[in-house]
């Protein structure tokens, strides 16, 4: 890949933007490189992001899209817009697999190119789903421990978690996480830092560098 000696103005205004205290010089560098890959002529770029309810896959995501100029997209936000409901009301009328196979629709008809995609923790049931985010690019897992994520979701416990009631959190923990470790292309290690240093890492282990 053959990068430009030279900014493209997308690459300087967004480094104005993110070179503050909070994101550091690294990110800034980490842009640069992203901001080529994304612009690539002849391969669309799109990451995936699953993990558990609290992994901070959507605080993620958004700093990623930021950060490569590549569009968010958020699939629990999409299939409420779809339902119109939250996704608590629609385990509540309809049940957790009703939920499921909503997910999976929305996932297999939505636009994936040139994206972030933040998907729901139960993604990864559906083989389809999995199957077509790994054609797409890179699955990144966002990995914590039960008691992180946990806390965690005892901020929110009403997120609608897409699980039969009768399941404990961990128990769905033990569950998805080998499912998680199955599809996942890349793991990292979402309690290693803020949302920012996660990003970070993620465009480092895919080689997105200066």
């Amino acid at each position: 890949m053959r990068h430009s000696n030279h900014p493209s103005m997308l690459t300087q205004a967004t480094t104005a933007l993110v070179a503050g205290p909070r994101i550091g010089i690294m990110a800034v560098f980490h842009l640069a490189g992203a901001t080529a890959l994304r612009t690539s002529p002849t391969v669309p770029v799109t990451i995936s992001l699953i993990g558990m309810p609290g992994a901070g896959k959507s605080t993620v995501g958004v700093i990623l899209a930021k950060l490569t100029g590549l569009r968010f997209v958020d699939t629990d936000l999409d299939i409420q817009v779809r339902e119109h409901a939250t996704l608590q009301e629609i385990i509540e009328q309809h049940g957790y697999l009703h939920l499921r196979a909503v997910e999976e629709e929305v996932l297999l008809s939505i636009d994936l190119d040139q994206a972030i995609i933040s998907t729901g923790g139960s993604v990864v049931y559906s083989e389809a789903c999995m199957r077509r985010l790994q054609e797409a690019g890179p699955v990144v897992y966002l990995s914590a421990d039960l008691a992180t994520l946990e806390r965690r979701v005892a901020v929110a416990p009403l997120r609608g978690i897409a699980s039969d009631t009768g399941q404990s959190f961990a128990e769905v923990y033990a569950e998805r996480t080998p499912l998680y470790r199955r599809y996942a292309g890349i793991t990292v290690d979402a309690t290693a830092g803020c949302a920012e240093v996660v990003a970070g890492d993620i465009l480092g282990q895919l080689g997105i560098n200066c």
